[in-house]
C-alpha cells in the first residue's frame, strides 16, 4: 500500500464514521417533535429529552469534526490562502498543524479521557434535571472524537509534506471517488474500446488535478 492509497484509508474512515453519526439528526429530530407534541399537546412535558437532545447533538458535532477535515470544509481564510501556490500552502498548513492541531487535539483527547473514566468510574449521570440519564457512554465520545481528528490530522500533515516534495497536493476520497464515477460509466459502455476508455480515464484525471491546482492557487500544467 502506497502513502496514497493510506491516506485515501484515512479518508474513508473519517467519512464512513460522519456518514453514520449523520443518522442521530433523525433521532434528535424525533425526539424534538415527540417533545413538542407531549409538552403543548398533551401538557405532559418530559425532562429527560431535553437531556437526551443535548447529548445527540453533542455526539454528532464531534464525531463530525474528523469529517469534515477529510473533506476539507473547516473554515479557513481562503481570502487569501487560495491565492498562494500549494507549496506556499503546504507550508502554512504544516506550521499551523505543528504549532496549534497537534498540541491542542493531544490536550482534548488526554484531558477527555480523564473526564470520561472519572465519570465512568462515579456512574455519572445529569444533573440537568431529576433522575437524569447517565452520561458517562456521552463523555467517552470526547476522547474517541480526538482520536478521530488527530488521526485525519495526521493525514493532512502527510499532505503537506507531499505537496512540498512534488508541488501539488495529493488526491482526496471525494477526488477519487470522482474518477471511479467516470471509470465506471465507461466500463459499462458498448462503444469504446479498451484503450479509448484508459484514454478517456486519463484526461478526466488531468482534468481534476488542472481543477484542483487551479481551486488552490497553482499554476496549470500543460
Amino acid at each position: 500500500m502506497d502513502v496514497q492509497q493510506f491516506l485515501i484509508r484515512i479518508d474513508a474512515i473519517s467519512v464512513w464514521v460522519g456518514k453514520a453519526a449523520a443518522w442521530l439528526i433523525i433521532g434528535l429530530m424525533t425526539l424534538v417533535c415527540i417533545e413538542v407534541f407531549k409538552r403543548y399537546i398533551m401538557n405532559m412535558p418530559t425532562a429527560w429529552i431535553f437531556d437526551v437532545s443535548n447529548m445527540f447533538y453533542g455526539t454528532l458535532f464531534m464525531l463530525a469534526g474528523a469529517y469534515a477535515l477529510a473533506q476539507n470544509a473547516h473554515v479557513r481564510g481562503d481570502f487569501l490562502y487560495s491565492s498562494l501556490r500549494p507549496r506556499i500552502q503546504a507550508t502554512l498548513d504544516l506550521l499551523l498543524y505543528v504549532l496549534f492541531f497537534l498540541p491542542g487535539v493531544a490536550a482534548l483527547i488526554y484531558a477527555g479521557y480523564h473526564y470520561a473514566a472519572l465519570s465512568w468510574r462515579i456512574g455519572e449521570h445529569s444533573t440537568v434535571t431529576a433522575e437524569g440519564p447517565p452520561i458517562y457512554y456521552f463523555k467517552t465520545v470526547i476522547p474517541a472524537a480526538g482520536v478521530l481528528v488527530m488521526l485525519q490530522g495526521l493525514a493532512e500533515i502527510a499532505r503537506c509534506i507531499i505537496c512540498l516534495k512534488t508541488g501539488e497536493w495529493p488526491r482526496r476520497l471525494k477526488d477519487v471517488e470522482e474518477i471511479d464515477v467516470v471509470a465506471e460509466q465507461l466500463a459499462h459502455s458498448e462503444h469504446i474500446d479498451a484503450q479509448t476508455r484508459e484514454d478517456a480515464i486519463e484526461r478526466a484525471q488531468d482534468i481534476d488535478r488542472a481543477a484542483r491546482q487551479r481551486g488552490r492557487g497553482g499554476d496549470i500544467e500543460t
